[in-house]
């Protein structure tokens, strides 16, 4: 049986708010972000700036909760470093991987030492949003 990949999670947060929340679905806005989300841009956000996703295998590898690495998508069964430089779709929504998201201090300073070297080139990336729709969890992660 092949695996599909898909969306294991979403979370949300507000900025400069510790605390993120967990949904069951979320509208993406070409160009802005997702709707609610500290990275919601309403007058456009740089490239890269409107969705960041990551392997749930690597969140579960480096022992961190769901949401642990503050990335909106947590998804299985795909390996997102592939998709930088590509158009891909997570649901209806079709995106394009930007770059590696790689892990800060900020998130060493909410998690443990040490993350930040155990996440290096595999905390997931920074995508573009190309087309408007909903994102739900259980959607496929599609390469175009």
């Amino acid at each position: 049986m092949d695996v599909v990949a898909s969306v294991e999670a979403i979370h949300l947060g507000k900025a400069y708010e510790p605390q993120l929340w967990t949904v069951d679905s979320v509208e993406a806005v070409a160009g802005n972000g997702l709707v609610g989300d500290r990275y919601y841009f309403e007058d456009g956000a740089k490239p890269g700036q409107a969705l960041t996703l990551v392997e749930a295998e690597v969140v579960e590898d480096v022992g961190l909760p769901p949401g642990g690495t503050r990335r909106q998508l947590t998804v299985r069964g795909v390996r997102l470093n592939d998709l930088v430089g590509k158009r891909f779709r997570v649901g209806s929504v079709e995106c394009y991987g930007v770059e590696l998201c790689e892990p800060c201090a900020h998130l060493e300073s909410m998690t443990r030492p040490g993350i930040i070297k155990e996440l290096v080139h595999r905390a997931g990336i920074n995508a573009d949003i190309l087309t408007d729709g909903t994102i739900a969890v259980g959607d496929e992660v599609v390469e175009l």
